[in-house]
């Protein structure tokens, strides 16, 4: 018999230095000793924001002023199915402490890693964790042109690399995967592969993005031994497929009509969305986007927007 599942509110909190506020589970509760992004159940009649608002208030005392949807994730444990309808809250008034007992700790985003989660609230963690905008570099020849094109996107806000260059040699490769990684040392930007399993694993690359054909060549989520594994999907198929490989994120293409795919029949806004609303873990909007529709990919539900001819005038995508 299938399970109603529960409505929660959740929040990703952020402060002004750009950390994340988490909670700690009382060891009574379920999963608990965990930690967890607050919030609380949606109560019938009430709109999940409402809910949150009123969650946050009692729990942390704090009075949402700004809030946007960032993720919502259907989860089910073996005892419970949970909806977690999740909101970044980036301006709050008061001051934020535990009013029911609970520990609670503003967080760097780059240590969230560190804390021990409940396994629903890890694409949450992701949703905090990942940019919002990824420029893909197209198929040069020329390592110095894609070095060119980076340094391009970069100067334009891409706030994620993908390097995709599948003309280049493997050697060629390697050396455009170190001048790039050099480039981003001591940032916040990750550079993704996007290459065979093989050659992530001889890069010892932290990020690969797999096409559909090579998602559905993997055996298993530990055949990576990096921290970010995504794939290229076209179909609510491939990505229930992708989250059942236990993939962190996928792209979802195309979404609108692309020069490079003239013949693809594109998804369209409302059907990506629906897609979208179905999915458990961070979608990013491919094909025919850029960050000029940012907002509109966020609010039918998209972690952010993926492109290359988004980052150069001279390039199409």
């Amino acid at each position: 018999m299938k399970r109603k599942l529960i409505h929660v509110a959740a929040a990703a909190i952020k402060n002004s230095a750009g950390e994340i506020l988490i909670a700690r589970r009382s060891e009574d509760q379920h999963q608990g000793g965990l930690w967890e992004f607050p919030g609380g159940k949606v109560e019938q009649g009430e709109s999940a924001l409402s809910a949150l608002s009123r969650e946050l208030h009692e729990e942390l005392g704090i009075e949402v002023k700004e809030a946007r949807p960032l993720i919502k994730v259907p989860y089910h444990y073996t005892d419970k199915s949970v909806l977690l309808d999740v909101f970044e809250v980036s301006a709050f008034d008061g001051e934020a402490w535990g009013k029911e007992g609970q520990p609670i700790r503003w967080v760097a985003k780059g240590e969230l890693d560190s804390f021990a989660f409940p396994a629903a609230n890890a694409p949450i963690l992701n949703a905090c964790l990942l940019p919002k905008c990824i420029a893909i570099t197209p198929d040069l020849s020329d390592v110095d042109a894609l070095v060119d094109f980076v340094e391009q996107a970069l100067s334009n806000g891409a706030e994620g690399v993908m390097l995709r260059a599948h003309h280049l040699p493997v050697d060629d490769f390697e050396g455009a995967y170190k001048r790039i990684k050099g480039m981003l040392e001591g940032t916040a930007i990750p550079l993704i592969v996007n290459s065979s399993l093989a050659v992530a694993e001889t890069l010892k690359a932290d990020a690969l993005h797999l096409s559909s054909s090579r998602l559905l060549d993997l055996n298993k989520r530990s055949q990576f031994s990096g921290r970010w594994l995504s794939a290229s999907c076209h179909s609510l198929e491939q990505i229930e497929m992708a989250v059942t490989k236990d993939l962190d994120f996928v792209s979802l293409s195309p979404v609108l009509k692309t020069r490079s795919h003239p013949h693809a029949i594109p998804l369209g806004w409302e059907l990506f969305q629906q897609i979208v609303d179905s999915c458990s873990i961070p979608v990013y909007a491919l094909g025919g986007v850029s960050s000029r529709l940012l907002g509109q990919a966020v609010n039918c539900g998209a972690q952010g927007v993926a492109g290359i001819s988004a980052w150069s005038q001279d390039l199409e995508e």
